[in-house]
Formats: structure tokens, C-alpha cells, sequence
């Protein structure tokens, strides 16, 4: 410190003294840590490291050395801060999970998809990848500008040459204060398919970019779900999101049995965590459409997701753990960048390109003043060595004879002092026929070069054309192969899925099994016969109806009226009876009619025993009461016999008084509720049984084991409310159609 500063006390405001202290430490975060520059898409960490291995010579053709000297060189030389912060930077970029592009080639223990830490850095070596040569490629051609390091031993690029398009192919996230970045990964062959766009049209809308460039193209696969409005909107402002879900299949099984397999994960999501939080989503039991989740990852990501039934649905399973689970992420984006003067600007896809474009024109034009100026000193040497040769005995002899031949051949033959320098210094062997000849070949050559650079210099034109070719070369180099490939499919936004509680139901397959006498219970799977059922004494089989437990069961009673029951809800216990007038509230004399699941837009007839009866839709059988609801009107003593569904357009009626009537079926009127209206007469019976049919496919019944059809039905034709004539031949003596 001074002598005149000793002692010195300045007095200040405390907020203004934080105030312009942390303006200072904001500044630096900003602009040397969290931000990347526009130009090559690096933070000053990567730039130094992959500058300190250039400086070590670890091309992509070289040897690995370890990462321990990498981080070494580059604490000591550039970038002062911990060890630990800047081998996790180098880390990240060899990290082919992390990096869509990876800038480093590691070798050893790099970490894993599961979010397993990299081995310590004495363990591991890397290298630089072909896509980090392309950022610095003409590094040492004077494309770019360097600076002094912190302690002003060494000098750092301000700014890679970027041949590569680093920024949005390899994505870039930081938080600095009071702002952030976040850009996803993105193609190289789409991002320089854009560019290229853009250079042959440079007022092209955002619109037409992303029809080369539809999205991000994360390294991790997954498929991007967004709305395409969206994604425009997204990239025109700089500011928006992208939702990405994992890629999953339904593999089936045996016997009707599938799992869902999940080969990709969104970005940036750890499997381990991820099966983690599914685990501890199935033991809190809020996936309950879920029972299983395993990992059979190999180097290949590979979830098995197991269902709880073969009946469940996939597309709501996985509707189900997209809201739940990180199968579905939504990465923002924030191009937040640092500008070619330092400014930190939020950018829309089209100034992103730009800033790029521009910086490659400024390290084409400066590359090409530095190659002119090389060629301008190589051929001043070969004007020089032409005279020598022109007059090669002369300046034999003034080297031999001169004291002081240099200035004597500046004099003679009017060379500059580096001309002369050059031919004092050149050698014996190179005063050959065949020297002379190579050096008027590279004269000519160099000649040519010069006068295509000092157009290209002149001609603005040209120079696009040239940085045109340059992002073709490397969208062919980067934008093919393995590495190359989209990993992100482009899909479509899902359609609102509404999951309703039933849902979440286990859906398993039944047989409901119902008694003469009224019992009934529930037994698992589709069963073709009773016989391992024990009845109760004198009772034995009346119906088997196949079924699922989330299916509403329409029980129709001999009081006419109707009630819902849950297949679900009935014992399923082995010979658990419960007899039907407890579950439907019905009384000692009631029986049941029929019992069934209702189809969605049925029909069905419904009748008393005196031969009266309407038609009622479907939903008109629903109750939702437990003591259901009156469908049919019945005269006092009168019970109903029938419920049957009706399809065609004719109606046969037989009575137990064995009289068969055959009718148009448009004569029974539709009803909710009622009477009905006589469907035929009886002098001493009662209805037995209906079927609606075809009338052109004849009637059948099942007499024994064998089922008949009459199609001559002229007979038995007639009118609603007839009596009827005698059935054909062979018709069954229960006077049932079975």
C-alpha cells in the first residue's frame, strides 16, 4: 500500500458500499461463470479445459492422459477456483447421457444413467473428441482473440473459433444471480440444416427454420409431446418449455397377459431415482393400476412396468404415471446468452443463429488475412531464392569473397534483409536442378492461393458461400451415423385422457353363478359349467353369466321392477351363497326374472304373465337406489315373467297355453315406465316366452341338444294381441325357445 494511503478511512454508506459490492460479484458470476457465450456455447470453465488439452496435445488421434493433469493445468494456468467444480465440468462433458455431442473422450469411470458419480480423477484419462477439434479448429490461425490469464503468466482464448454449433447442439443451463439459463440439446445436422437456411435467406422467418430444426433432440431420446404452436412460440421469444415423455411399448404375454416396457427416459432424469420415486408411489398405493415396476437395464435403458390386471388399460396406466412420476418432465427454455460484447441478452432462435453465422464470418475473414499474410512472407522467401538461382555463381562468389556478404547481396540484386537472410541460411544440398524446379511449382501454387483469398477478402458473396460449404461439411460429418441420428421423436400432443375412478377398479374376469332358487356368488374367471359348485338340497343351476367385477349387473324382478348390482360387490368367497332378496331388496314372494349387463343402446321386453308388456331402452333399467325402480306396472297378483333384449324386426310370442304368435316387433311401443299394451291373448294361460328375430333368417329354438329354424312362418303371422296357433312340429314342451 502508498505511504500517502496509510491510515486512510473513507466514509460510505453501508447499502451503497453491499450495493456495488454485489453489483461486482453479479457481474463476475454473469459474465466468467454461468452464462455461455453466444458465439461457441461454452461457460469459461469448458473453454479452459478444452483449451488446456489442446495446449497438451490431446487430439482425437492421441493418447488419454489423466484427468488429474487436465484439472491440474487448468487450476493452475486458468481458471482458479476448486478442483472438485472443475473435473465435474469435465465430467459432464464426457458424459454422452449428458451431452448430446461429447466434447471429451473418457476412459475409466465416467458415471451412468442412474446418477452414479465419475471415478476420482486419478482414475480416470480423457481426451478430446472430433467435435471439440471442429470449436477449435484455427485456434492458431488468429481467428480469435486471447487475453491475459489471472495472474498474467499466460493467455486464454476470449472465444473458441466455434466451427462447431455448440450452443443449441449440445444446450447449456446455469443460474447466475438474478437470471438463468436453460437451453436444450438439439441435432447438429438440423441446427446446420437451419443455418444454412438462413444464410441463403437471411430474413427467414422462425417458422421456416424449424422445418429443418423441429425441436430438441435430447441425448437421452424420449418423445417430445409439445404443442407445435408452442415450440414456435417457444423459439421466436427465447422464453418457453418442452414437455417429454419416456418411450415405452406394450409387450404381451401369455394367456392375455402384457407389460409395458420403457427403453427411454426423459433428460436429465436419474433411473434410479425414478424407479425410487414409482416404488414409493406403489407403497403409498397411489398407482394402484400399478403392481410391479423392475429394472432389467443393461447398457440399454430398460423399465418393466407390470400391470395389476390384464385388463387394465395400457394408454391409462401410463396417463396414470405420466402425472405422476418423472416419465413426463418438462424442460424449459431460456436463451439467456452472453453476447460478442459481453451483454447477457435473452435470444430467439433466429438471433441465436445469427450471433453464430457472424462470428464464423469474422473468423473466416480473419483466418484469411492471416493465411495472405503467410503467403505474402513464404513468397517474398521464393523471390529470393529464384534470384539466388538466376545467378547462382555471383552469389557463390560474394559469400566466398565478401567480408560482408549480406548487405553486398541487398545491393546486387535489390533483396529485402529477410530475403537475404534466408538465402545466407540456406543450404548446400538445396542448390540443386531439381530444388529449383519444386520451388517455382510452389510459387505458382502459392500465387494462385493468394490471388483466391485476396478475392474471397473482396467479395462478401463469397465469403457466405464458403461458410455455406463449411456447415454443409460438418453437418455431414456430425449430422450422420450412430451420432448423427434424431434420439428425440418429434410426436404429437397426447389427447386429454380423463381417468375416472373406475379406472382405478381392478377389472378381473368372472362368472356370475345364479341358483333356481335365488342364491348367487361369484367365481374367478369365465366358467363354461357349474360343476364344481355345491349347491344347497333340491336347488341346482339356473344361469351362468360371464362378466367383470366393473360390471353393473341389471337384475329384473317378478314385482317389475329393476335394480343395479356391482359384479364386484358379490361374494366371491368358495361356497359363499347370498341369496338374491338381500342384495336387491327383495321380498320372500318375489323371484328373479333375469339377470344381465346391459349393453349401451340395447333394448329389451318386458312383460307380465297376463301377455302385457312394452319395450324399455338400457339406461331405463338403471337404479341407482339399492331398492331399484318400478319399470313394470303390474295388476294386483300379477307377476312379471320376462325381460328379454330384442334385435330384428319381429316379435314371436308363445303362451303356456302352447299358442305361438309371430308379429311386427314396430307394434310394441317404447316406454320407460308403464302398462304395456296386450302382446297376446289368453283364454287359459299365461306368457311363457319371447324372441325377437329377423324375419328373413326364420325362428329358431333349441329343442334337446339340436337347434331348429322354421322360415315358412305364414302360419303364425298376425297382429299384436292375437292368440295364435299351435307351434310347428318339434318345438320344445317347456314352451321355451332356450
Amino acid at each position: 500500500m502508498p505511504d500517502d494511503l496509510a491510515g486512510h478511512i473513507e466514509d460510505a454508506p453501508l447499502a451503497d458500499a453491499l450495493s456495488e459490492r454485489y453489483l461486482a460479484y453479479a457481474l463476475s458470476t454473469i459474465m466468467s461463470r454461468s452464462l455461455p457465450d453466444v458465439r461457441d456455447g461454452l461457460k469459461p470453465v469448458h473453454r479452459r479445459l478444452i483449451f488446456a488439452m489442446h495446449q497438451l496435445r490431446l487430439d482425437p488421434t492421441a493418447g488419454f492422459k489423466k484427468c488429474a493433469r487436465v484439472v491440474g493445468d487448468v487450476m493452475g494456468k486458468f481458471h482458479p477456483h476448486g478442483d472438485a467444480s472443475i473435473y465435474d465440468a469435465l465430467v459432464r462433458l464426457a458424459q454422452d447421457f449428458a451431452a448430446r455431442y461429447p466434447l471429451v473422450d473418457g476412459q475409466g469411470n465416467f458415471g451412468n444413467i442412474d446418477g452414479d458419480n465419475a471415478a476420482a480423477m486419478r482414475y480416470t484419462e480423457a481426451r478430446l473428441t472430433e467435435v471439440a477439434r471442429a470449436l477449435l479448429n484455427g485456434i492458431d490461425e488468429d481467428a480469435i482473440d486471447f487475453r491475459a490469464t489471472y495472474d498474467g503468466n499466460e493467455e486464454e482464448p476470449v472465444v473458441l473459433p466455434g466451427g462447431f454449433p455448440n450452443l443449441l447442439a449440445n444446450g447449456a443451463a446455469g443460474i447466475a444471480v438474478g437470471m438463468a439459463t436453460s437451453i436444450p440439446p438439439h441435432n447438429a445436422g438440423e441446427v446446420c440444416a437451419a443455418a444454412i437456411a438462413m444464410v441463403r435467406n437471411p430474413n427467414i422467418p422462425t417458422s421456416a427454420l424449424l422445418v429443418n430444426m423441429p425441436g430438441p433432440d435430447f441425448p437421452t431420446g424420449g418423445v417430445l409431446v409439445e404443442d407445435r404452436a408452442a415450440i414456435e412460440s417457444a423459439y421466436e421469444t427465447g422464453r418457453g418449455g418442452f414437455r417429454l415423455r419416456a418411450k415405452w411399448a406394450v409387450e404381451q404375454g401369455k394367456h392375455g397377459t402384457w407389460t409395458v416396457a420403457v427403453t427411454e427416459i426423459p433428460y436429465q432424469v436419474q433411473k434410479a431415482k425414478l424407479i425410487e420415486q414409482i416404488a414409493q408411489l406403489l407403497e403409498e398405493k397411489k398407482l394402484p393400476l400399478l403392481a410391479d415396476v423392475r429394472d432389467e437395464s443393461t447398457e440399454l435403458v430398460r423399465l418393466v412396468l407390470e400391470p395389476k390386471s390384464k385388463n387394465v388399460d395400457a394408454a391409462t396406466l401410463m396417463e396414470s404415471l405420466f402425472r405422476a412420476t418423472a416419465l413426463e418432465t418438462r424442460f424449459p427454455l431460456n436463451m439467456n446468452v452472453l453476447t460478442a460484447d459481453r451483454t447477457p441478452r435473452v435470444m430467439g432462435l433466429r438471433e441465436v443463429l445469427r450471433h453464430w453465422l457472424d462470428h464464423r464470418h469474422e473468423v473466416l475473414i480473419r483466418r484469411s488475412r492471416h493465411r495472405l499474410a503467410a503467403i505474402e512472407r513464404r513468397l517474398e522467401l521464393l523471390d529470393g531464392f529464384l534470384a539466388v538461382f538466376l545467378n547462382l555463381d555471383e552469389v557463390i562468389r560474394i559469400i566466398r569473397f565478401e567480408d560482408e556478404p549480406k548487405p553486398t547481396l541487398i545491393a546486387t540484386f535489390t533483396l529485402t534483409d529477410t530475403q537475404a537472410e534466408a538465402i545466407l541460411n540456406m543450404r548446400l544440398r538445396n542448390l540443386r536442378k531439381l530444388e529449383e524446379m519444386e520451388i517455382r511449382k510452389e510459387h505458382d501454387a502459392l500465387s494462385k492461393e493468394r490471388k483466391q483469398v485476396e478475392a474471397l477478402l473482396g467479395d462478401e458473396k463469397l465469403r457466405w458461400k464458403r461458410i455455406e460449404s463449411e456447415i454443409d461439411d460438418t453437418r455431414r460429418k456430425f449430422g450422420a451415423g450412430a451420432l448423427g441420428a434424431r434420439r428425440t421423436e418429434i410426436g404429437t400432443p397426447p389427447p386429454a385422457i380423463t381417468i375416472s375412478d373406475e379406472a382405478f377398479v381392478e377389472r378381473e374376469a368372472i362368472t356370475v353363478v345364479l341358483s333356481e332358487k335365488g342364491w348367487v356368488r361369484a367365481v374367478r374367471g369365465v366358467r363354461a359349467d357349474a360343476n364344481d359348485q355345491k349347491f344347497k338340497e333340491s336347488d341346482s343351476l339356473r344361469l351362468l353369466l360371464p362378466c367383470e367385477t366393473t360390471d353393473r349387473l341389471c337384475l329384473f324382478a317378478s314385482n317389475g321392477r329393476a335394480y343395479t348390482l356391482r359384479a364386484g360387490d358379490l361374494p366371491r368367497g368358495r361356497n359363499d351363497w347370498q341369496p338374491m332378496r338381500l342384495l336387491a331388496d327383495l321380498g320372500n314372494e318375489d323371484s328373479v326374472v333375469a339377470l344381465f349387463v346391459p349393453r349401451e343402446g340395447a333394448r329389451y321386453l318386458v312383460a307380465s304373465a297376463s301377455g302385457r308388456g312394452f319395450i324399455v331402452k338400457a339406461e331405463d333399467l338403471s337404479a341407482e337406489k339399492r331398492t331399484g325402480k318400478t319399470v313394470l306396472n303390474l295388476r294386483e297378483g300379477e307377476p312379471a315373467v320376462l325381460c328379454v333384449p330384442v334385435e330384428g324386426d319381429h316379435l314371436a310370442i308363445v303362451g303356456t297355453n302352447r299358442k305361438l304368435l309371430v308379429f311386427p316387433l314396430e307394434q310394441v311401443p317404447e316406454l320407460a315406465r308403464g302398462t304395456g299394451v296386450a302382446l297376446q291373448r289368453y283364454k287359459d294361460g299365461t306368457l311363457a316366452d319371447a324372441r325377437a328375430f329377423h324375419l328373413a333368417d326364420g325362428l329358431t329354438w333349441k329343442s334337446g341338444e339340436r337347434t331348429r329354424t322354421e322360415t315358412d312362418l305364414r302360419p303364425w303371422l298376425g297382429e299384436r294381441a292375437q292368440a295364435g296357433r299351435l307351434p310347428p312340429n318339434g318345438f320344445p314342451k317347456t314352451n321355451k325357445f332356450g
